[in-house]
């Protein structure tokens, strides 16, 4: 059977969605005077130190909203919708749904570049100096579906990945309404060659002190990134390319003495650390914990 045709304007819709990001299109879609019938999400998960389960961020707001709440894609095709909205539902919708429910997704790049889990991230570490959002229509293959409607977002030169998804999500959110309200009519295929977001490994946050300089800060500004002191973790939270000392050879991960504040030399240039984290303490300025450290000469990040 083929996929059921996405309504050029539907009324009634359920809402897909699972993490922080997927809250607010569809608080804007209830409070813009859509019917939502129903909100689809993964189910409840292990979340914090504690370990006990928890609702994902848009159960939480559906249950607020006063809407029904499910875990399982297939009994949304009890409601009589018309449209299915997706926005970061977390798993693929199989095709026997697709075929009696038409979908839309709202994903964060410009298709077909970076399609995945991680588009936000991958943009950012490739140094992309513009991403933005799509409207879709969903199909079985991963984000592959033809696009109604897309915006370009600018990527700042310091921005942060938090920062940057909080711009996607607002004009990903004023994209769906605006998309929604005038129509969903000839989605035009995606062009180009396809690139994939696959979700992050905290191997790949671990700064190796032999790259750049530039390479490192983009790392930092995803945000998770690490390396070790004596055989422990430091997390690197806030940190900046510092212009001041350049071409260090034989120092990467060194402290420079030499300069205000903790500036550690990499294979290009050098990294300013602002704000860091050692294992089991909280966040604190990098100049506090290089004081409490009193590393050695010879000692090196990364070691």
């Amino acid at each position: 059977m083929a996929l059921a045709a996405v309504p050029p304007e539907p009324q009634r819709l359920v809402y897909l969605g699972t993490p922080a990001m997927a809250v607010p299109p569809l608080e804007a879609l209830v409070d813009a005077g859509w019917d939502v019938a129903a909100v689809v999400t993964r189910a409840d998960a292990k979340r914090g130190r504690g370990g006990h389960l928890s609702p994902s961020p848009v159960k939480a707001a559906a249950a607020d909203l006063g809407l029904p709440v499910l875990h399982r894609v297939d009994e949304a095709l009890g409601f009589d919708a018309d449209l299915g909205v997706v926005v970061a539902y977390g798993a693929l919708v199989r095709r026997p749904v697709l075929e009696r429910l038409p979908m839309v997704n709202l994903h964060f790049s410009l298709l077909p570049r970076w399609r995945g889990a991680a588009p936000v991230e991958r943009a950012l570490l490739a140094g992309d100096r513009e991403t933005g959002v799509c409207l879709m229509q969903l199909e079985e293959d991963l984000d592959t579906g033809p696009v109604f409607a897309r915006r370009v977002v600018p990527i700042g030169a310091r921005a942060t990945a938090a920062e940057l998804r909080a711009e996607l999500v607002g004009a990903g959110t004023a994209l769906l309404l605006e998309t929604l309200r005038n129509g969903l009519r000839d989605p035009e295929p995606q062009r180009g060659e396809p690139t994939y977001a696959h979700k992050l490994d905290p191997a790949e946050l671990r700064l190796d002190w032999e790259q750049s300089a530039g390479v490192l800060d983009r790392v930092v500004r995803v945000g998770g990134a690490w390396t070790t002191v004596r055989g422990r973790r430091l997390k690197i939270l806030e940190a900046v390319p510092d212009a001041g000392v350049v071409d260090r050879p034989g120092e990467a991960g060194a402290l420079d003495g030499a300069q205000d504040g903790v500036v550690v030399g990499t294979g290009d240039g050098s990294l300013r650390l602002v704000t860091v984290q050692p294992e089991g303490r909280g966040p604190m300025a990098a100049e506090a914990w290089v004081n409490g450290a009193r590393l050695e000469p010879h000692e090196r990040l990364g070691s």
